[in-house]
């Protein structure tokens, strides 16, 4: 039998004081009761000597300090896993939104999870195909890696996380492939779509979600990544599976977790941010990787829209600190009706080369990854060289470059958002491109890959 308290002392927005406890743990769940019979639950944020400061979920609305009861439940937030989980829509505290039955758990797991021993992970590899070029045949994402997107307000970050949702998959292993999708603080519209798109392609069969509306309690904001990692780990670690888990938008995260630090009346750090937001966060995307003995695999893709498109601001700069790289959209590129409009000169896989090659992608990748790059790179200064100057003080190589430059935007970047190219389509579209350039200017590709790949007839026409 539960212990009750009808000590409450203090409330104050989201947050109740109580006194006179006994034996209580910091992250305890708590249940709230109220002389009507209704229950709301809360969470323990701070325990000082017999008093216990609880974070509310529902909020503090109407609740009575001198008639409501308290009962801590000995017991962290918990989720009940089992593998009918796939195919299912939550809300953020793992609540069911989507009329079906509750879970029959096979086991209910700590959200917060363990921490993995350094020495028994195993090294991020085996390419994940996503389906987008920029992303495959640029900055490719490898199984076990924390790739984030960097977008900024109004960019389409949600309609490429769908898409990469349907489409991500291992290549060269039988290994089933599953989804978790967390969305934090959308728009009923946004979590509409994303619920639509799920079902309407059958994603939602090998997909887990949780949607965590921007109306609902900032605490169930901090638990909705939690969850998911936490549904992930039992597939991946106990069900042996490859989990993409996307995570949008980690800002509002962030942003919650400011509004419960200074609910609390810590001492602010960077522009408002709690001291320990690294920290934080870095207990999300940590729980991304693989284990040794292990065959299944979690692969994170958090997407963060920047504050005012500012790389230097708390979050994306965090972010870029404990994340393997990142995928950068563009405004710019946005502008010109691009999608996706991921500008691939800042982008950044740190773990690329680990999942591209004879044995994942193809032998030619790496060489003709480096040669797209800088030929793009080379015609992006000479259009900003064109502008100034005018196109007549171009040499001819530089106007060649140019206009690469914009067929690499037009034809590789751009892709329909149905389309789902194989990282194959991807290499050859970048031989295409490629065999618009003199020969001579093709330096970074090995002259045997010229040879086999370079198109016949472009490289005849170059060459005279």
């Amino acid at each position: 039998m539960l212990k009750e308290y009808k000590t409450i002392i203090d409330v104050a927005g989201p947050l109740m004081l109580v006194e006179q406890v006994e034996g209580i743990k910091y992250g305890e769940l708590t249940e709230i009761e109220l002389p009507g019979g209704d229950i709301r639950r809360g969470q323990v944020l701070e325990v000082d000597r017999d008093r216990a400061l609880v974070q509310i979920f529902e909020g503090s609305t109407s609740l009575n300090i001198g008639s409501a009861k308290v009962r801590f439940q000995g017991k962290a937030i918990e989720l009940p896993v089992s593998m009918d989980l796939l195919g299912r829509v939550f809300s953020g505290l793992g609540q069911p939104r989507d009329q079906g039955p509750k879970i029959i758990p096979d086991k209910r797991l700590d959200i917060n999870g363990f921490p993995i021993n350094p020495y028994a992970r195993d090294y991020p590899s085996e390419f994940i195909q996503t389906g987008v070029s920029a992303i495959d045949g640029m900055n490719t994402m490898v199984r076990g890696q924390k790739l984030p997107i960097f977008s900024s307000s109004g960019l389409p970050h949600s309609r490429l996380a769908a898409q990469i949702a349907r489409q991500a998959k291992v290549l060269g292993t039988e290994a089933k492939f599953a989804v978790v999708f967390a969305a934090m603080g959308i728009t009923f519209e946004e979590a509409d779509f994303f619920i639509n798109d799920f079902r309407k392609t059958g994603a939602i069969e090998r997909s887990i979600l949780f949607i965590n509306l921007a109306d609902d309690p900032a605490i169930e904001r901090i638990s909705t990544p939690r969850m998911a990692l936490t549904a992930a780990e039992y597939l991946a670690y106990e069900q042996d599976m490859h989990v993409l888990v996307i995570l949008t938008d980690m800002t509002n995260y962030a942003e919650a977790l400011r509004e419960i630090s200074a609910a609390r009346k810590e001492v602010p750090g960077r522009r408002g941010y709690p001291g320990y937001l690294y920290t934080d966060l870095s207990s999300i995307y940590e729980r991304a990787g693989r284990i040794q003995g292990r065959s299944g695999s979690i692969t994170q893709l958090p997407i963060l829209t920047m504050p005012e498109n500012d790389k230097t601001h708390p979050i994306p700069d965090l972010t870029g600190y404990i994340t393997e790289g990142q995928i950068i959209l563009s405004q710019e590129l946005h502008r010109k009706g691009l999608y996706p409009p991921i500008d691939v000169l800042p982008s950044l896989s740190r773990l690329k080369d680990k999942g591209i090659g004879a044995d994942q992608t193809r032998e030619d990748h790496a060489d003709t990854m480096n040669q797209l790059y800088a030929a793009y790179a080379r015609g992006k200064e000479a259009k900003e060289l064109a502008a100034i100057l005018g196109e007549a003080a171009l040499s001819e190589a530089d106007k060649k470059f140019s206009r690469f430059a914009d067929e690499f935007e037009n034809r590789y970047v751009t892709q329909g958002e149905e389309e789902d190219r194989s990282v194959i389509e991807t290499l050859d579209l970048g031989w295409e491109l490629l065999a618009h350039l003199p020969r001579v200017e093709l330096k970074r590709v090995r002259d045997e890959y010229l040879e086999k790949y370079l198109p016949e007839q472009e490289s005849g026409r170059e060459e005279d």
